[in-house]
């Protein structure tokens, strides 16, 4: 009789235990996103930062952000820290003009293990004086050729209907393409890789880039591909004012990179000359 009794509180505790499983093993999301704020305005920093359940070894985070129509406005590839840890900066203004709800997506590899944050944003204001410095085209800019700052590569193009005021790198990995119209026409850029890249971080592939025109995303253009460079062909309407180019590597990240490769050659040589005794300056 016991041993019956005691089977059938057993039988009763797996019951419960079974029951109550699914609350203490609920499944935890893979990846979370979040922002410092819930609001902005023009110019303020954007911290963008979360935590993934499981870090890849060089596998890296797509950081996509869009206003309320849907407009990609911000785009980055960043990498997770050894504490599972990512974060990214961007700047209230450029892209994002319209006042309203922003969302930001991140992904880690598969397309399932994605999260968003949103945030308000209340618009861009944009005065006369900052309008007719927009008309000033860039010294760097010839019939030709523009000159981009950090790198002597220039990028060559044809344009009708319309010239280049000025081509800026921004923070958010893109080149920005200003230009003034006179009626509908296309431009063609020859960009060098090492102005802008786009590469997909886990098989080093070559990778989309995105094109937006006056905000939007455009379809409207063609892309022809070589080791050293990318020529991109992109329609456009009279009136039209900025182009952007999103991949994910520009050139302001170039002359960082060097530096620190600069500087860590230096080290290991003074390291090893200070090891070995030798000096790195000829004696006489």
């Amino acid at each position: 009789m016991k041993e019956h009794l005691s089977v059938s509180v057993m039988f009763a505790i797996l019951i419960v235990s079974i029951g109550m499983a699914p609350v203490f093993g609920q499944t935890q999301s893979a990846i979370v996103v979040t922002t410092d704020k819930s609001s902005y305005s023009q110019g303020d920093v954007i911290l963008v930062a979360g935590e993934v359940k499981d870090r890849y070894s060089g596998l890296q985070i797509s950081v996509v952000m869009s206003d309320s129509n849907g407009n990609r406005v911000g785009l980055a590839q960043i990498e997770v820290d050894g504490d599972k840890k990512f974060s990214h900066e961007f700047r209230a203004g450029g892209l994002m003009r319209i006042a309203g709800t922003y969302t930001v997506e991140v992904q880690y590899g598969s397309v399932n293990n994605t999260a968003e944050a949103s945030f308000e944003f209340d618009g861009v204001v944009i005065d006369d004086e900052k309008l007719v410095v927009m008309k000033e085209s860039d010294p760097g800019v010839t019939d030709t050729t523009v000159a981009i700052e950090g790198t002597e590569d220039l990028i060559t193009y044809e344009i009708t209907n319309g010239r280049i005021l000025s081509i800026t790198p921004t923070e958010s990995n893109s080149l920005v393409v200003s230009i003034e119209t006179t009626g509908d026409g296309s431009i063609t850029l020859t960009i060098p890789r090492t102005v802008l890249e786009s590469t997909d971080s886990a098989t080093d592939e070559d990778s989309e880039i995105f094109v937006l025109v006056d905000y939007e995303e455009s379809d409207d253009y063609n892309i022809t591909t070589t080791s050293t460079d990318r020529t991109i062909t992109i329609e456009f309407a009279e009136g039209t004012e900025e182009i952007e180019l999103i991949g994910t590597w520009v050139i302001p990240e170039f002359g960082t990179i060097a530096a620190m490769i600069l500087a860590v050659a230096i080290i290991s040589v003074i390291a090893i000359s200070a090891k070995s005794k030798l000096s790195i300056i000829p004696r006489y």
